[in-house]
């Protein structure tokens, strides 16, 4: 049984349970570094005792939205519109930090920031930024993002089947959106077709409402349960030429969101990673077995090891990433590599947590279950791993595999 008094019988205090081995935390101003652990203090304080409750209940914890508000953090990394104007480093900080206790809400920052927010700010007119960004910056309105389609996947940069048809000063939208995070509940819907005209993708802010946009909840899910994803359905749905994404004329457009939100969801891996690595220490310092903590035996030091070793370099890896975002030299491959290895590394991380916790492991009571089946998502999502070797591959041999 776990024995939480082993803690005090011990000679000396035992360490805490702290994934950032190399202190990459220390590398943020004090400011950025003042934020960080008020996220890190909401994050542990009000999330983390309610969150598998919600998770096994498929719901979203609605009630906790005036206090994400409260933390000033939606729009981080860009300048104005009511933005925080954070570096792009600290916006994956705040990824990571959320998503060491819960994977669910930091796709739900990531969709609405990155993603939503992302495609108007790179993509929309001044008048649209003004327009959205200081409501979604306040979370008095919420964003999703919606490009995958129920037969479009990894092909969307040639392969969308939602089409656009402009008549005057209105587009004129039919197909369907799969795997839509926030969807189901937001106010605006960045949708992705493409112009039968010219065949080239465009951007769209699509309203909660709108005549021809109807989205029906995904079912039976077993990773991210607390994000609420849909499946909508466009129907001969008019969108006014005002809620074109102004600057967004073809995949290259879509792309350069991607290429930001992608570097996100490595930093949201390396949280997912530590989560389950701090967990699993905190249970070996006290699941006592044969008359001590298993935390003395040298087969789950060995585990520890591993998963240090995993969410360290993880670590090393995403802020070099991000830092060369900060400086304008990010290019594809550069993230694609970021979220490629992550992921890799998030999910042996995940399984040696499970590992050691044994049939423990997979209960939501321990936490760490959750990071299990939450890994499979995040291993998936904006890019799957082959992609991402394919687009590595291509940058470092020159020559294209893709067919």
């Amino acid at each position: 049984m776990t024995s939480p008094e082993l803690a005090a019988k011990a000679p000396h205090p035992l360490p805490a349970a702290d994934g950032d081995f190399y202190l990459t935390s220390r590398t943020l101003s004090p400011g950025d570094e003042a934020i960080r652990l008020k996220v890190r203090a909401f994050m542990e304080s009000e999330v983390q005792p309610i969150i598998s409750d919600f998770w096994e209940r498929d719901e979203f914890p609605f009630d906790l939205l005036p206090k994400i508000r409260a933390l000033n953090i939606m729009g981080l990394p860009y300048e104005g519109y009511g933005c925080p104007g954070r570096s792009t480093t600290m916006m994956g900080f705040i990824m990571m930090e959320i998503a060491r206790v819960d994977c669910s809400l930091s796709t739900f920052f990531g969709v609405h920031t990155g993603l939503a927010m992302g495609s108007i700010y790179l993509c929309g007119s001044e008048e649209q930024k003004q327009k959205w960004l200081p409501q979604m910056a306040a979370l008095e309105k919420v964003g999703s993002f919606g490009l995958t389609e129920p037969l479009v996947g990894s092909g969307a940069s040639g392969g969308l089947m939602t089409t656009a048809k402009r008549s005057g000063d209105t587009w004129t939208l039919n197909g369907e959106k799969k795997w839509i995070g926030n969807s189901t509940w937001s106010d605006l819907t960045i949708i992705w077709a493409r112009d039968v005209d010219d065949g080239q993708v465009k951007g769209f802010i699509v309203e909660k409402g709108t005549p021809g946009f109807s989205v029906e909840k995904i079912l039976h899910k077993m990773a991210l349960r607390v994000v609420q994803n849909g499946h909508i359905t466009l129907t001969d749905c008019k969108v006014s030429e005002a809620n074109r994404l102004a600057n967004a004329n073809s995949f290259a457009d879509t792309a350069r969101v991607l290429r930001m939100t992608r570097a996100g969801v490595a930093w949201e891996s390396v949280g997912c990673a530590t989560g389950a690595y701090e967990h699993a220490l905190r249970y070996a310092q006290t699941r006592e077995q044969f008359g001590r903590p298993i935390a003395k035996f040298q087969l789950v030091q060995d585990l520890l090891f591993k998963m240090l070793g995993n969410v360290t370099s993880t670590q090393a890896l995403c802020l070099r990433l991000s830092q060369l975002q900060d400086q304008g030299l990010m290019r594809d491959e550069h993230a694609s590599l970021a979220k490629g290895v992550c992921t890799i590394r998030m999910r042996e991380t995940v399984g040696w947590a499970r590992e050691l916790l044994g049939a423990n492991g997979i209960l939501l009571d321990q936490h760490v279950g959750r990071f299990v089946a939450d890994a499979e998502a995040l291993y998936s999502y904006e890019g799957t791993r082959e992609m991402n070797a394919l687009i590595v591959g291509k940058a470092i041999t020159g020559f294209s595999a893709f067919v």
